[in-house]
């Protein structure tokens, strides 16, 4: 079998010089796929996600992407080498157009991005629609659109999204997994922290349940939907 895609294997380690809060955690996605990452509050599961794009250290363990060891590189040269992340607060600048934010998504590009802006128009018609728009005027769901897209904007392989329907209505929620699965149809491999787990588990390929830093259950979607442990656990019964 072939590697993952992006293969994260026995990351310990935490903020700083503080207490370590991921204890050996693993994290696979393949090419294309949706991997959710849930659990209790206090489980790791941004912290994970952090670890995977350098925005922490882990004394032990290893992040490849794509067959090339990227442990040691910084956030800033992940990018460049296809992760994009989107952030659970703080992701967009809200005194900016729309369009702007979208621009600002490309800086790292040298060439014509202006078929990828048109991309994420067709994926969020909404943001077409207000592209002159201050970013900050719009809804939370819309701003979420805004965040995702000009992650999008860096042409990633992977897209890592860090709650991305917190906040938002339910309406609005089932609507940005429908958009995140037409992202993974293209190849683009998704990464997800999710605190609607039961929803978020329908769409995933597969999931992680952290407990405390570590992986305590990894199936896929419906495998761990289907799991009595976990749906009594985690679930809500």
């Amino acid at each position: 079998m072939a590697d993952p895609f992006l293969n994260a294997e026995n990351m310990t380690g935490g903020y700083g010089s503080g207490a370590d809060i991921l204890h050996g955690c693993n994290i696979s996605v393949d090419k294309g796929q949706i991997a959710v990452i849930v659990g209790p509050n206090g489980a790791g599961k941004s912290t994970a996600m952090k670890a995977v794009f350098g925005m922490l250290n882990i004394h032990t363990g290893s992040v490849m992407l794509d067959g090339q060891d990227i442990t040691a590189l910084t956030p800033q040269a992940r990018v460049a080498k296809g992760m994009g992340f989107v952030p659970q607060v703080n992701n967009i600048f809200t005194t900016m157009t729309v369009e702007e934010n979208l621009e600002m998504g490309a800086f790292l590009r040298r060439d014509d991005f202006s078929d990828t802006i048109e991309q994420v128009y067709t994926l969020f018609p909404i943001l077409k629609e207000k592209r002159r728009q201050h970013a900050g005027e719009l809804s939370g769901g819309q701003r979420q659109q805004v965040a995702v897209g000009r992650a999008l904007m860096t042409q990633p392989s992977l897209l890592m999204l860090d709650e991305p329907t917190a906040g938002v209505s339910p309406i609005v929620m089932d609507e940005l997994f429908d958009r995140i699965i037409e992202v993974a149809r293209t190849g683009i491999s998704i990464l997800m922290v999710e605190q609607n787990a039961r929803q978020a588990l329908e769409i995933a390929d597969k999931g992680y349940v952290l407990v405390q830093g570590r992986n305590a259950y990894t199936d896929t979607g419906q495998a761990l939907l289907a799991n009595p442990e976990v749906r009594r656990t985690f679930l809500g019964g």
